[in-house]
């Protein structure tokens, strides 16, 4: 998104909407909500689709059977997604390990490096803001007698590197920072901590599953020793994703699962020919698109961001403006309550944070670690804008919007009282004993 948030009337560029130019255009599907939240899960890239239908039907051959024919035409079709999925990043081939989705591989990086590593280092450093899953498997790690540091970010969402330098030490084994979140879209200095972690012979892991095919990026640049990938969050199927292991200087990683010793012993499971396949599909298009992709979804977000505050006070962009995907606004409507405003955009799909804990009615940890005060919080709603996303979806998502906000503001009293002036925080409240 653009730091000045300039009102968007028409496209950056006439290419951006010129259906010949623009690869493939999304359709709002009769009857259904308008999709808007890409942070949670894309549809399937046609593209993806029919790059996984032959090995749905004829090319149904087990990737390590390596006597036959039905074997061979599967691990080819492996090999070379594996090679797909390596050039966005600008690794080799031999650097990707298949895995189920991005949480294994975050599970996998971080106690992996943990485990193999323990008896000279049991030191782990993250953020307090990581996807729950890197979360969970520190608080794993922590139960085993490791010690983890969960640093606090800027109120912009970003870590200050400083932090990480002043914290980091020679026992220290990894450090997991994202490199996109997934509820507020900030942009972490992956490089910066890729340079502090390389200096301190520590291992850098990145979850890169809102990042990956949408945003340049390079693990030698960044330094990054690990890196986490996702299927489903750029246009591929669900239930693939991939670890990046760099391999110069080498990772060493302790198996999370054992057995018949695929993916190098890393990972073992007979891997899912149409599921790599799509994901490789999935890379690829995500390599030609990417130029596409980020001008059409930066005109949409502006398109989204200045319709709403245009017509509405009192709306609040969460995490930083420069540095973040714009893909991904999560605004905060003030004296709104957020599950009302929820259930009033029926016609909208769009969520309170993470799909993976949006269930719970908890304010999103997340803003709770940037400093957004409780009751802001439960106003959130994340946008999530993407390839297939529509001008109309948009414009709708405004009105709407604009229309339930101003109807909710209306039968707040708090809202009524800030109309009137008052300061609500001079307000000395009675409490009942």
């Amino acid at each position: 998104m653009s730091t000045t948030m300039e009102t968007s009337t028409v496209p950056p560029s006439a290419t951006v909407l010129d259906d010949s130019k623009f690869s493939i255009k999304g359709q709002a599907l009769e009857g259904r909500p308008a999709y808007l939240d890409f942070q949670a899960t894309t549809p399937m890239d046609p593209r993806v689709v029919d790059a996984m239908l032959p090995f749905m039907t004829d090319n149904f051959g087990n990737p390590h059977s390596r006597t036959h024919e039905y074997g061979w035409l599967a691990e080819q079709a492996v090999e070379q997604a594996r090679a797909d999925v390596a050039k966005v990043i600008g690794a080799t081939a031999k650097e990707i390990v298949f895995t189920s989705g991005a949480t294994e591989a975050n599970n996998m990086a971080i106690k992996g490096v943990a485990h193999f590593y323990r008896k000279r280092k049991n030191h782990i450093i993250t953020t307090q803001t990581e996807h729950k899953c890197v979360l969970d498997s520190c608080r794993v790690l922590e139960s085993e007698g490791f010690e983890v540091t969960y640093l606090p970010v800027q109120e912009n969402g970003l870590l200050d590197p400083q932090l990480l330098k002043d914290t980091i030490r020679k026992e220290t084994s990894i450090v997991s920072v994202m490199g996109v979140n997934n509820e507020i879209g900030v942009v972490q200095p992956l490089k910066e901590i890729g340079e502090i972690c390389r200096a301190n012979k520590t291992f850098f892991h990145t979850d890169i599953a809102q990042m990956f095919g949408k945003m340049p990026i390079n693990a030698d640049e960044i330094k990054a020793d690990l890196m986490s990938i996702s299927g489903h969050k750029i246009y591929g199927p669900k239930g693939i994703g991939a670890l990046y292991v760099r391999r110069r200087p080498r990772v060493r990683l302790e198996p999370v699962i054992n057995g018949g010793g695929q993916e190098r012993g890393l990972r073992s499971g007979t891997l899912s020919p149409p599921l790599v396949v799509g994901l490789g599909a999935a890379a690829r298009v995500a390599m030609e698109e990417m130029e596409n992709d980020e001008r059409w979804v930066r005109f949409l977000s502006d398109r989204l961001y200045d319709g709403i505050t245009s017509q509405l006070d009192q709306v609040i962009l969460n995490g930083d403006r420069e540095h973040r995907y714009p893909g991904n606004l999560n605004l905060s409507f003030a004296y709104v309550e957020g599950e009302s405003l929820l259930m009033a955009l029926k016609n909208i799909a769009v969520s309170s944070g993470s799909a993976c804990t949006s269930a719970s009615l908890e304010p999103s940890y997340v803003l709770r670690a940037i400093g957004v005060d409780e009751e802001l919080a439960h106003t959130s709603i994340r946008f999530g804008l993407g390839r297939f996303t529509t001008v109309e979806e948009v414009d709708m998502a405004v009105d709407l919007c604009v229309k339930h906000v101003s109807r909710l503001r209306e039968m707040s009293p708090l809202w009524e009282m800030v109309q009137e002036g008052i300061d609500l925080k001079s307000i000395k409240w009675s409490q009942d004993h």
